[in-house]
């Protein structure tokens, strides 16, 4: 019998089509025996048969089956079949009573540049198995809804071993593991190398004593601390808030510099990017110690919701992503600036998950079909799915959310769920129906919420609108429920009750507020309650108003960033800028009672890409030179209106004596570096040049090399920074970004083609190409030149990237997804750039599908 070749490429999963597994997997016993060019893997799995004559599918890529038997008997050829999706057994060869499985196969890490699977990282051995990985080891059936019990040996030269669960036997070349949790594959893993850890101890609440590792290349293990310090923290603050133990003996982590992702959630070994765990004040920005421990406590908290209760099926994934996201925004918002880090989420949120909602590959938090599940690993069901959590909570209120949480533990514990269960355990503990608000799950795209007042005989009134966004190939949505989160100030800037949160489940709503001496100021969406794009017509003076006095940060700061927003729209049409928002600015910067970090959030004007939406949105098309002149000329009046009081600013946040990345000071560093970005235009470098040969951390030294290449004075200090850190990796990715992101929008692409071909530029190694790609795509007039060499030199790199590492190709197209928003022109030299890399010869699974979607 000849073996199968056809591929799966074409094949769209749905949602629809989910069919239980026919067999229970009770143990996965694993044996490795590592070799870069030629690692054995024997597996020997415990199956019970759950349903008469099926077969048995495995699933398997890209390996060399050297033998496999059942019940210690050797199957002949006829009885099974290998096909480049797997093993099939026939089911006339199955016994009809439990039965065990032994295959043997042979793999080459050293070979495996996609880093999905066993792979080499700079002589480490090294898995990702998420999603689909682990089929790339083995033959396994790889899907979530299977959970075992793993068992692992490992033999190999490497002087650290590593994998899931507890140690039970350790000497040299040898190490074997064993997991007393059932889980699935894609939480399997393996660590082998030359590796150096950096330890500690936790008590739980229960009085257990946890081992604590964060293993690291030899030269690393001083920029560890921080990430023990917040692994520390997670683990505290999950037992508080959750009620979460931890149930092993050990937990480690371990740095890998090529990894195409984060990290990973694996049980008891947590594999990261090594950019979010090495952290010392000289090598790591303000920014990167709180996304450090931010990820930490992600991964972390996955323990829980991920891995103890993990997802049925892939469709699914934002039942894991979106609560663990939800859970770590929440511990950053009580370690740190809660109003800051929620403004922080919101940023984020609009430019990445508004801007997917928008375009061609807007999706439900909960897809119904795919062809790549690694395309869906997207802002919709990480950030938005973290949204909807965040609206649950509202609307049940604290102690029902603790209560949910609670019986969905309980409930759910060591099982693979959907989001139906997820949702039933609110219902079952608040007496909710859900119904109508499970279509936050199912329907793509951001809901617009339109809103118009009056005030009669003492009574105010707001209409709330609700409008559901189309999406290609599907109409108009039925309402959504919507919790809006209101306030209400006097015209003195009081208070006239407590906020309130108004239940939206109609297309059309009226709200109305009784006994009010005079019409209120609407304060609406505090703190961001829903994320829906808001539409009101708001006077500038009222605007002012919010930004003044307003009690909810965000809200205030919302006031802020829509003077600048109307400035900017009016500037980009060649329209002249009204005066509003310099005054409204300059009342916020005279505002010392405000914490520094939000006033540094408040300097920061919006983004390039955010106008170009818009203008987008508002049926104007964006030019991105006109957007770029108006931000710079806007940013330079500002600079020059308030030029003494941000010169005040820059010399008090000043932060004397040693470097601490908490709170307090890093948002002083924050407050003086938008201070010094503004006043950049204005003093020719002059500041950041001083504040460069001074800078005695990361995130002062980056800032300035920042303003440096804004000003066009970089020359020097480029240089020098590279000479200074050309060995390190980590702070060379900044190097890379920094220049491109910065840099005149008229030489980009130049200064990209010359990155290019710098020997540092290791564009195999995903953080580096990364670093080259997001800094041009992150220059928006310097990516969007009317000649099109952005575009070109972009999907050059992507068609070359394809065949080496195929899931960070597709994810960097996202590039692309806005072409529709611009002119003709630019949308003719996009288009044919998608349909070149579309053609192109073998393009991968990933690619393909995400230029079909690109361009549908």
């Amino acid at each position: 019998m000849t073996d199968d070749v056809t591929t799966q490429d074409t094949v769209t999963k749905r949602l629809d089509e989910y069919r239980r597994f026919p067999f229970e997997l009770e143990t996965a016993h694993l044996d490795f025996r590592l070799d870069p060019k030629r690692t054995e893997v024997r597996a020997r799995m415990a199956f019970i048969p759950k349903q008469p004559a099926a077969s048995l599918h495995l699933d398997g890529e890209e390996l060399e089956l050297v033998s496999v038997a059942i019940d210690g008997r050797n199957l002949l050829r006829d009885e099974y079949r290998v096909s480049v999706t797997g093993l099939t057994i026939h089911a006339a060869s199955l016994p009809e009573q439990p039965f065990t499985i032994e295959t043997v196969v042979r793999i080459v890490p050293d070979a495996n540049t996609a880093l999905e699977g066993l792979y080499m990282s700079n002589g480490m051995y090294c898995t990702q198995c998420e999603a689909e990985g682990f089929r790339k080891i083995t033959y396994y059936p790889d899907r979530p809804d299977v959970m075992a019990k793993f068992h692992v040996t490992i033999a190999g030269d490497a002087p650290v071993l590593l994998s899931n669960g507890d140690l039970v036997t350790q000497k040299p070349g040898y190490a074997e593991w064993s997991d007393p949790w059932p889980k699935p594959a894609y939480l399997f893993a393996l660590v082998a190398g030359d590796l150096v850890a950096h330890s500690g101890t936790f008590t739980t609440m229960s009085g257990r004593e946890v081992a604590l590792n964060i293993w690291v290349r030899k030269g690393d293990e001083d920029r560890c601390d921080f990430a023990l310090e917040a692994l520390k923290r997670s683990m505290k603050w999950d037992e508080e808030v959750y009620g979460r133990e931890y149930d092993l003996d050990i937990f480690n982590i371990v740095a890998v510099d090529d990894f195409n992702m984060g990290a990973m959630e694996n049980k008891g070994l947590n594999i990261f990017n090594s950019k979010w765990v090495l952290a010392s004040p000289e090598t790591a920005t303000d920014a990167d110690y709180e996304r450090i421990e931010g990820i930490i406590a992600h991964e972390y908290f996955h323990n829980w919701t991920g891995n103890r209760i993990t997802c049925r099926d892939w469709f699914q994934l934002c039942l894991k992503e979106g609560l663990t996201v939800y859970r770590d925004q929440c511990f950053t918002r009580d370690t740190r600036l809660g109003p800051v880090k929620r403004i922080d989420d919101v940023i984020m949120l609009r430019a990445r998950q508004f801007r997917e909602d928008r375009g061609p590959l807007a999706h439900p938090p909960r897809p119904d079909h795919y062809k790549e599940i690694n395309n869906f690993y997207t802002a919709t069901v990480y950030e938005k799915g973290a949204e909807i959590v965040g609206m649950l909570r509202t609307l049940v209120g604290e102690e029902g959310y603790r209560a949910a949480l609670d019986l969905y533990f309980e409930r759910h514990d060591g099982q693979a769920c959907t989001i139906e269960d997820w949702l039933k355990v609110f219902e079952d503990s608040s007496g909710r129906d859900l119904s109508q608000f499970k279509r936050w799950y199912t329907d793509a795209g951001t809901p617009v919420l339109r809103v118009s007042d009056t005030y009669h005989d003492g009574v105010y009134t707001l209409r709330f609108e609700q409008v559901t966004q189309p999406t290609p190939g599907q109409a108009q949505k039925p309402p959504r429920h919507i919790p809006i989160t209101v306030g209400l100030l006097t015209p003195d800037g009081r208070e006239h009750a407590p906020s309130q949160v108004l239940e939206m489940t109609e297309a059309t709503q009226d709200f109305a507020f009784e006994n009010l001496p005079q019409k209120p100021v609407a304060s609406i969406l505090r703190g961001f309650s829903a994320p829906v794009s808001l539409e009101r017509d708001v006077a500038p003076d009222e605007l002012a108003f919010l930004l003044a006095h307003d009690t909810d940060p965000f809200n205030r700061w919302e006031a802020g960033r829509q003077l600048a927003q109307d400035a900017l729209v009016e500037m980009a049409q060649g329209k002249p800028a009204q005066p509003d928002y310099a005054a409204a600015l300059g009342k916020l910067i005279a505002d010392e009672s405000a914490e520094p970090a939000f006033r540094a959030l408040c300097l920061q004007l919006p983004s390039e890409d955010g106008i170009a939406q818009t203008l987008h949105d508002r049926g104007i098309t964006p030019d991105p030179d006109a957007i770029h002149a108006a931000r710079e000329t806007l940013a330079t009046g500002l600079a020059q209106t308030h030029q003494t009081a941000l010169g005040d600013i820059y010399d008090a946040m000043a932060v004397p004596g040693p470097y601490s990345p908490d709170p307090r000071p890093a948002g002083q560093r924050a407050l003086r570096l938008a201070a010094a970005g503004l006043l950049n235009r204005i003093d020719g470098g002059q500041r950041a040049q001083t504040l460069f040969e001074s800078a005695s951390n990361m995130t002062e030294s980056l800032g300035a090399l920042s303003l440096l290449v804004q000003a066009g004075t970089d020359d020097g200090a480029l240089s020098a920074f590279r000479e200074r850190w050309k060995a390190d990796r980590l702070v060379m990715d900044k190097w890379f970004i920094t220049q491109l992101a910065a840099c005149p929008p008229e030489i980009a692409v130049e200064r990209a083609e010359e990155l290019s071909d710098d020997p540092l530029f290791k564009w195999k190694t995903p953080n580096r190409f990364r670093a080259l790609m997001a800094g041009l795509s992150a220059n928006h007039a310097g990516f969007h030149r009317k000649d099109g060499a952005g575009y070109r030199f972009y999907a050059d790199w992507l068609i070359r990237l394809d065949p080496v590492n195929p899931q960070v190709a597709a994810r960097m197209s996202t590039a692309f997804e806005t072409w529709k928003r611009y002119d003709a022109e630019r949308q003719a030299l996009m288009r044919s750039e998608l349909e070149r890399i579309s053609a192109s010869d073998g393009l991968s699974r990933d690619l393909s599908e995400m230029t079909t979607r690109l361009l549908a």
